[in-house]
């Protein structure tokens, strides 16, 4: 790597207080050219997508997540209102619970619970690790998640809670309504709260689509609030609005700093011109690097804790958007990227030998972030030098010795991490991520997949309520899962009653016994007393 590279290569803008160094990333001289042409349509599918297009043609549906941050772009006076509108009741509801005017019956709220999976956790979860304490003083409202439906899990978070759940402000999220897993969650805090003698309507709050099954509950039974989700903004793409807004907010974090940092990066990246935008730029490496088809993993590395969440956070974002069978033609492609990463100097401690070394299948991205810490003063570890200097030398050192090895890297600066930042962190990744898909010629905008694994989990739950009932009704026998699988007349599902079978003797309460035999497969079980 060269400094004329370097300097050939280097995207700044101090006015945004972010840069990105692609010169690590070995493209011939002439590849930045040669994708002219085909940067032409991602840049007529992103104005025709903004324009409100219907980008998502499964469900007839437009994709507007970059209006949340500048709702007079929004297509139509309906949609500005609704979003401005829901903005100013976030704010309102949020200064009364800040205030004190509403409460619930022991006192002000102190605690946020949010129960919510897939983008209505993970990008409420990234902007909370990212933003929590930055300042001096405690948060205003501590956050706990639930985001499974993993009974210990959802333990482990009421026991930490412990008295202060009395306390606790619950915010459910679901833009459907009926997402099995925030339905658990949500079942299981109002078990919770009733077993502590309290009134969980009294602390709920929705934040769903208009008319769901969720919404339709809480108009039923009360609950202190409702806030909207739009059937055009995918959960992963819903970090600015209700769903990461409210939390954020509830927190203390500064949602209009959040807001005007990925509508600041919007504009840049609405660019047309290659070299002055970033996520394009991005999307041109990926491109690249993975020869348009996913042959190589994106690592993502902050030198950052702060930003520890926000390799989970992307994992959503880009294979979720990226994973597709099929091309916008109709072509089986089977395209992706698919992203890990820690923080550094972890990283060093991990899996940097493989990365440097072992199987070349990858390209990094640092996050480099030039403030240490919020206060002005920081400990000298050793004469003149600092902890946050060896973080950078860290960062440096890694980066040069996967360039030894000609190992692909790219370096996104930042000046300092802050609700500004982190806007643009994410408005910047949402881009690229929508960039690429026009340059590989998918729709980043549905998840067929997804939906798939809920129909199999579906038909799991229903062959669960077969064999408990078959064992209910002849509590005589003992059955072998092969045997059982005959009795309810599904003998090509033994290998699923098997794992049901055992899952069930291992949970007291479900009065399944299992007597261990062999060879393993000639256990047997029955309906216990």
């Amino acid at each position: 790597m060269t400094w004329t590279r370097f300097q050939s290569l280097y995207y700044t803008h101090p006015k945004l207080g972010l840069s990105l160094d692609i010169s690590r990333m070995p493209f011939p001289d002439d590849f930045l050219e040669k994708m002219q042409p085909e940067l032409q349509q991602a840049w007529t599918d992103m104005a025709a997508l903004e324009a409100g297009g219907i980008a998502n043609p499964d469900e007839n549906r437009m994709v507007g997540h970059y209006w949340l941050r500048a709702a007079h772009l929004a297509p139509t006076d309906e949609l500005r209102s609704a979003i401005s509108t829901s903005l100013e009741a976030i704010k309102t509801f949020v200064a009364k619970v800040h205030g004190g005017e509403i409460t619930c019956a022991s006192g002000k709220f102190k605690e946020v619970l949010v129960i919510g999976i897939g983008g209505s956790a993970l990008g409420p979860q990234f902007i909370s690790h990212a933003l929590g304490r930055l300042k001096a003083g405690p948060d205003k409202l501590a956050l706990s998640f639930f985001d499974n439906t993993d009974p210990d899990g959802m333990d482990y978070v009421l026991k930490q809670l412990g008295r202060r759940l009395k306390k606790t402000l619950v915010i459910v999220i679901s833009k459907s309504g009926g997402t099995a897993e925030t339905r658990n969650g949500m079942l299981e805090a109002q078990a919770a709260f009733s077993a502590a003698g309290l009134d969980y309507r009294g602390h709920f709050i929705a934040i769903t689509g208009q008319n769901s099954k969720l919404d339709m509950l809480a108009i039923q039974e009360g609950w202190l609030a409702r806030f909207p989700m739009w059937d055009w903004v995918g959960g992963r793409t819903s970090a600015l609005c209700a769903v990461g807004l409210l939390p954020a907010a509830l927190q203390g974090i500064k949602i209009d700093q959040l807001l005007a940092g990925a509508a600041a990066m919007d504009v840049a990246t609405r660019q047309t011109t290659l070299r002055e935008n970033p996520a394009a730029l991005m999307a041109v490496m990926w491109y690249w690097a993975t020869a348009g088809h996913g042959t190589k993993d994106m690592v993502v590395l902050p030198y950052k804790d702060r930003l520890l969440l926000f390799a989970r956070y992307l994992q959503q974002l880009v294979m979720e958007s990226l994973g597709k069978e099929r091309d916008l033609a109709g072509n089986l492609v089977q395209q992706g990227i698919a992203v890990y990463g820690n923080k550094g100097s972890t990283d060093q401690h991990a899996y940097v030998q493989q990365l440097r070394d072992g199987v070349d299948n990858f390209f990094v991205t640092f996050i480099e972030v030039l403030k240490d810490r919020s206060s002005n003063t920081s400990l000298a570890v050793e004469p003149g030098v600092t902890s946050g200097d060896f973080l950078q030398g860290f960062l440096l050192g890694t980066r040069e010795a996967l360039s030894d090895k000609n190992r692909p890297s790219m370096t996104i600066t930042l000046n300092e991490i802050s609700p500004k930042s982190i806007g643009m962190l994410i408005a910047l990744y949402e881009r690229a991520v929508g960039f690429y898909a026009s340059l590989i010629k998918i729709n980043a905008y549905h998840q067929p997949g997804v939906e798939a694994g809920k129909q199999a989990a579906g038909k799991v739950i229903s062959l669960k309520l077969a064999i408990s009932a078959a064992l209910a009704a002849s509590p005589e026998v003992s059955f072998t899962a092969e045997s059982l699988a005959q009795q309810i007349g599904q003998p090509n599902q033994t290998e699923l009653i098997f794992k049901i079978l055992d899952h069930l003797a291992a949970n007291p309460d479900r009065q399944v016994s299992k007597t261990q035999r062999q060879p393993w497969f000639a256990s047997t079980y029955r309906q216990s007393c």
